[in-house]
Order: C-alpha cells, then structure tokens, then sequence
C-alpha cells in the first residue's frame, strides 16, 4: 500500500513538472559580491591602487586590468604589480614627463580589448600575471617594497572591485542617482485582474514607444507595438537576450516579426553584458510611463496567470528618469541589434491560457511623493531604509526567499524584533513550495523562540490567480515598492532591475486590499521529509521529460 501511495506522489509530481510553469530566479548567490580586503591606503605621494577586473565575460579571462591613481611625474619604472606568484615591471606606462597631474592609469593584460569595452587610459602589460577568479592578494611595489595592496573573495564574472569601498559592480556599470517627484497621481492596478491595461496603454502612443523587459511574447503587446510602428510612433524594444533555460521559441517568434516588420529590436547579452540579466520591466509611452513586476507576455501582463502589481504614472521627472535609463542600457555595447545576435538559445515554450476573475479594478490615486529605484545602482540602500523606518506594519509579497542574510530580510527581521508586524506572503507553486516552507518553518520557529510579531504563509489562490510573481512590499500602511526585484542578492546587485517606491496612504491600501485577499488563505499542509525527497525526484524526472519550462520571473 505504502508504496502505491509514493508511487502516486512522483506520478503526480511529474505531472506537474510536465505543466511547465517553471518561474525560476535568475540567479540565487547569496554572497557572490561579498569581499574582506582591510587594506589600510598608502601615502598620497605613491600610485595607489583603485580598482580591478579579475574575471572577464570573455573565456579564458583576456583582458583583466588593475587601474592605479598615479602622482603627478612619477616614474613608473620603478613598479611592479604582483601577486603571490609573478611579478610585472609598469615602465610600458606614460613617461613621467607626460603627467602633469595626477590621473588613472589601467593597466590590461589586453589593451584593445579594455578600451573597447571601457572609456579608460589603458596600457599593456604582461599576461604573465593572473588575477584568480576564487580571490587573490594584489601588490603594488616600488623597488620591491610594497606600497600598496589589495585583497578580494572570488570575483564575479565581468565585474570590477573597487578597491577604497570594498565592493563590485559591473564594468561600465551606470550609477544613477534616485529621481524622485513630490506630488501627483498614478494609476494603479494588478493583474490577472486588469489583463487589457498594459496593452491599452501601449495603443495610447502618438509619439514614442520605449518597451523595456526581460521576456517578451505575448501576442497582442506585438500587435500593439507594430501598429503604433504603422502610426509613425518611435518604438524601440529591448530584451534579454539569454533568459534562463533559453528563450522561448515564441518570444524569438515575437522578436523575428517585430525585426522584419521594422520595429527596432535589441537584446542585451554577450561577453560586454554589464548585468546577468537585463530583468526590469517597464514602458515609457508618450509623456506617461508604466512600471510593472510582470514580464510581457501572456503568464504576466497578459493576465492569463500571474499576480502582479502595476503603477503607471505621468510624473515628468520618473518618466524622463526612465528615459535615462532605456537609453543607458540601450546604448551600451551589450545592446544587440537583434537580426545580428548569434549568441541564441532557444527552447520549446508554450503561452498560458488560464482565465481569473476580476476582482480588484484600476484606480487613479494621489501620491505624496514617487521615488524611481535602480538596481544595482540605487535600489538596495533605499528600500533598506524604508523597512528599517517602519513602526507599525511590514507585508512583503514574493515569489521565493531561500537566504535570512539578504539585506531586505535581515532588516525585516530587525523591524519584528522591534515589534513591528511583519506578514510574508510566498509563491505555493511546486517549484518553489519547497524551499519556501523551509524559510516559513525557520521563521516560524524564530519567531516563537524570540516572540516577534512575524507571520509568513504559502499562497492558496484558488480560482483568482494562478501563482504569485509581484515583488511588493508595503510598510506602515503608506510606503509601497512596485517593481521586478526579486529578494536575491543576483536581483539586486547583479540584475538591472527597476521599481517605483511610492508615498501615498491611498496607494499602499489599494496594494494592502490586495495583499490581504491573498493572505487570506494559507496552503497549511506541513509536507513529511520523505514526500519532500519523493516529491523532488519527480520533479527531475519531469524536468528532463518537459517539453518546455518558463524559467523566469
């Protein structure tokens, strides 16, 4: 009987695999940007060193650098750079003579290459030393004594550490500032719900369309996209080019007719990309722009699956902040016309059908002031700063957490600690049940140990959605985030990501009204070990047996 029972368990597990309504995050590291170096600067009169690049996109690391702030006149001939096991003479560096100030110097073990990617100095040097990928100690030394040094844990692929703040960011990051706006109005709504809206705000376009995502194949966003094209309006899309698991064979559909029909067409990736994926999700139409947690394609924008939460506001200086950043990423050298990008995986993919009621409608509300998050320019200090301000109320709406070091939830964990009600409310959809009752078991038991306010639950959505993909957050009943950043460190400091955190008592209870219909029921079935371990084989058997999986989110 026993196992007929199990046997029944991994048939349906398959089952469900087989439905291929995967969502995975885009990537899940928990410490991949962490470094230790606690070197003290050296005097001003030496050349110090200011950041390196250890780990290029490109295989075979062609191209990495260490860049040094270097004196007025000083003679370089009498440095080396090292590391543990080589050293390398800088005398191919400018005369002395020639710097009349103090300026950086890089210096690449592949010159064009750096200056391609890069608005650098840049000077050649032997690629004799290596900079490890796994973490490594760097010297600067004059006459063989050091002058300064550098110390770093293992190096994210194509990014460069700063060496006075200890942290990496992607080479040729931005660093935007936050844009915010005082005062005005946004339209807010959350899909299955409104499954129309994102696209009649696209056929509103007279002007300009700039359609920003990580995925994009939902047929009618094409259709409104090609016929603004016909009207005269200035469209230009961009996309990831390498979602996870490839890109659909629906979304290449989508691209190829957009491209031949004359809609231009980028997608960001290659071994220049700045950002593991290029995950934000927006569109600025007009003078009006819409900011989503939804990707454009049926699951998301299409309302046929997902809860997701939308904002779309006319406020001049967000939209041109998002102008900004359109065109930053869009003029990078990681942006690829797409009828010339080769670098293409594409997988079986199938558009989800489903159909939800409408229950919560559009509404147009006042907001005190609107703030315009980038990550991972900007976002993970400001949205620090709202949990740790709040006093009262803390709900957060996700699709996944797995690690109580991210920021984001260390800091809620903090807020509980001085008794503000936290409630945490998760996707209950079989790829990430599992992970998700972990943390709710952990934190549950945290929370009676320590006796905080804290709650989390597992989403039951019954008939009204099919599973949760926003990444909302709502602090004392007036702040609220609308936006794609997943709670991973890779969606915050890896990731481009973009989001609203909005000021409004109006706009963080229509979201709250929200919240609180889907918290209303938990899916509370406490799952044994052994179905756990059953359940798990079922799903590998079913991922290598699917004919397609959506993998992101």
């Amino acid at each position: 009987m026993f196992p007929a029972v199990l046997a029944t368990v991994v048939v349906l597990c398959v089952l469900a695999g087989g439905l291929g309504v995967g969502d995975f995050t885009p990537g899940h590291t928990a410490s991949d940007t962490e470094s230790n170096s606690t070197t003290e600067r050296p005097d001003s009169a030496e050349p110090t060193l200011v950041d390196l690049y250890p780990n290029p996109a490109a295989p075979g690391d062609p191209g990495e650098f260490v860049t040094l702030s270097v004196p007025a006149r000083t003679n370089l001939s009498a440095y080396e750079l090292a590391d543990d096991h080589v050293r390398v003479n800088l005398s191919n560096g400018p005369s002395a003579s020639d710097r009349s100030d103090e300026t950086n110097i890089t210096f690449s073990t592949d010159a064009n290459r750096t200056e391609s990617l890069t608005e650098r100095t840049v000077v050649e040097i032997s690629d004799r030393i290596r900079l490890a990928d796994d973490g490594d100690r760097i010297r600067l030394l004059r006459n063989g004594t050091v002058v300064d040094e550098a110390t770093y844990d293992r190096a994210p692929r194509a990014q460069v550490y700063d060496v006075q703040t200890e942290a990496w960011t992607p080479l040729g990051a931005t660093d935007k500032p936050v844009v915010d706006e005082r005062g005005g109005t946004v339209e807010t709504f959350v899909l299955p719900d409104e499954p129309d809206r994102a696209v009649e705000f696209l056929e509103t376009a007279t002007e300009r369309i700039l359609l920003a995502g990580y995925t994009i194949s939902a047929g009618d966003v094409v259709e409104a996209l090609l016929e603004a094209n016909e009207r005269g309006v200035d469209v230009n899309v961009l996309a990831d080019g390498a979602p996870v698991g490839g890109m659909g064979g629906n979304e290449a559909a989508a691209l190829d007719r957009l491209d031949r029909e004359g809609v231009p067409v980028q997608v960001i990736g290659g071994e220049k990309a700045r950002y593991r994926f290029h995950h934000a999700k927006y569109a600025v139409v007009d003078e009006r722009a819409l900011v989503t947690t939804e990707n454009w394609k049926p699951s998301g924008t299409g309302g046929k699956s997902s809860r997701g939460w939308a904002a779309i506001t006319a406020q001049e200086r967000i939209v041109s902040g998002l102008v900004d950043t359109f065109y930053a990423d869009a003029g990078w050298k990681d942006a690829i016309a797409w009828d010339k990008f080769d670098d293409l995986t594409v997988v079986e993919a199938q558009d989800a059908q489903g159909s939800h009621p409408t229950v919560f409608e559009a509404e147009t509300l006042p907001v005190e002031q609107t703030r315009l998050l980038v990550a991972p320019d900007n976002a993970e200090e400001e949205i620090v700063d709202a949990i740790e301000t709040a006093e009262e109320s803390i709900d957060i709406k996700q699709v996944q957490m797995r690690d109580t070091r991210f920021p984001f939830l260390r800091a809620t964990l903090s807020a509980a600690q001085r008794g503000v009600e936290v409630r945490i409310l998760l996707s209950g959809k079989w790829y990430a049940e599992a992970e998700n009752r972990e943390l709710k078991q952990d934190l549950h038991e945290r929370a009676e140990k320590e006796d905080l306010p804290l709650q989390v639950r597992l989403a039951d959505p019954e008939d009204e959605f099919e599973k949760i993909h926003a990444k909302g957050l709502i602090t004392d009943e007036e702040t609220t985030f609308v936006g794609s950043i997943n709670w991973n460190n890779n969606s915050l400091r890896n990731n481009r990501e973009v989001g609203l955190l909005l000021e409004s008592e109006a706009v963080a209870a229509y979201f709250g009204e929200v919240f609180d219909s889907d918290w209303e029921e938990d899916n509370g079935w406490e799952v044994p070990v052994l179905f756990v371990f059953v359940c798990l084989a079922g799903v590998v058997v079913a991922l290598a047996a699917a004919r397609q999986l959506e993998f992101e989110r």
